[in-house]
């Protein structure tokens, strides 16, 4: 199978700093420059805390780059523009198994994706929506992965559910027009239909599937071989970023929302309504993690041969002791 990469590319830069112990008027303007890719999703939301919370110190100097679909992070990662993103866990396999050398070094959260119906449709189970139109932001999303599962689980036919795949912002309007009747995707996309009146949660992924992962945190392998520093650097701040808006949920809100371009009632709805809808605890990624995602990607036909957790995963770059960044919410 070979990953389409026709897709529309909209990014613009914003600084991402790594966290350091240099003050602000210690830290040197030539800091050497890597930059990391995310999308404007909740899964992705320790990337701009992080940023947030080191832009005024840092031994290293990490520019994040806004994308709005994977496709486009895909082809930055294959034409060398992008050396660290975050990404779908089945992409980066998929990713791995074409040939282009990338690791996952951490975990982006657990849960924080849910099936939306539109809200007046009479659907209780998914069951209910055969014959419906359902979207999914990509063949290579975990979502894709669980909702099949729980098909198999509900007796539903492979042809019995119309598949379409959608752009996680076009989701909501998509729904709100009926163009689809529901949809899977991570935050704040869901709760975004929830919000505005069009749709309500149908499952949450946690209560298919505990402890979902959807994005993951990956570098290439020649970042990794020059630069373990950087990486080292980059991995700690994410840790600490995770651990901070775990337990700061309104204001890790506040810091996000001009990075995302969205609002902020939005995204304090999702990391409020209920409290557990994301976790950024657990980030740090197991063996039975991983080898359960590609084995499940294996057998849908998204990888063409069995990977092993340990060919894709490496831990060396977490840190033993993980504390909560320093952040003011206050103080940009």
């Amino acid at each position: 199978m070979k990953l389409s990469l026709s897709f529309k590319t909209n990014l613009s830069a914003v600084a991402l700093i790594a966290l350091g112990v240099a003050s602000a008027s210690a830290a040197p303007d030539d800091r050497p420059v890597t930059k990391v890719g995310f999308l404007p999703v909740t899964c992705h939301l320790t990337c701009p805390v992080t940023d947030f919370a080191t832009k005024t110190s840092g031994q290293n100097r990490f520019e994040s780059e806004r994308y709005t679909d994977f496709p486009t992070v895909v082809d930055a990662i294959k034409s060398g523009r992008l050396q660290a993103t975050f990404m779908i866990a089945p992409l980066a396999m998929k990713l791995r198994e074409q040939g282009v050398p990338v690791k996952i070094l951490y975990l982006g959260h657990r849960d924080g994706s849910e099936v939306i119906v539109a809200k007046n449709l009479p659907v209780k189970s998914l069951r209910d929506l055969r014959g419906k139109t359902f979207a999914l932001p990509s063949p290579y999303c975990n979502q894709n992965l669980v909702i099949h599962k729980l098909m198999e689980d509900q007796h539903v036919g492979p042809d019995e559910i119309k598949f379409v795949y959608l752009a996680p912002p076009d989701m909501p309007t998509a729904l709100a027009a009926g163009q689809i009747d529901a949809y899977f995707v991570g935050e704040p996309h869901a709760a975004k239909a929830e919000m505005n009146g069009t749709g309500r949660v149908l499952y949450y992924a946690k209560d298919i599937w505990p402890h979902f992962i959807s994005c993951v945190l990956v570098a290439h392998e020649d970042l990794i071989r020059d630069k373990p520093d950087v990486v080292r650097d980059l991995v700690r701040g994410i840790a600490e970023s995770g651990q901070w808006a775990e337990t700061h949920r309104t204001g890790a809100a506040k810091v996000v929302a001009p990075y995302f371009r969205q609002d902020e009632k939005l995204l304090n709805y999702v990391l409020t309504t209920p409290p557990n809808r994301v976790s950024y605890a657990m980030l740090n990624p197991s063996d039975k993690d991983i080898q359960k995602i590609a084995d499940m990607a294996l057998k849908m036909g998204l990888l063409k041969q069995r990977m092993l957790a340990k060919d894709i995963l490496d831990r060396r770059f977490i840190p033993k002791h993980i504390k909560p960044a320093k952040i003011d919410p206050d103080k940009p």
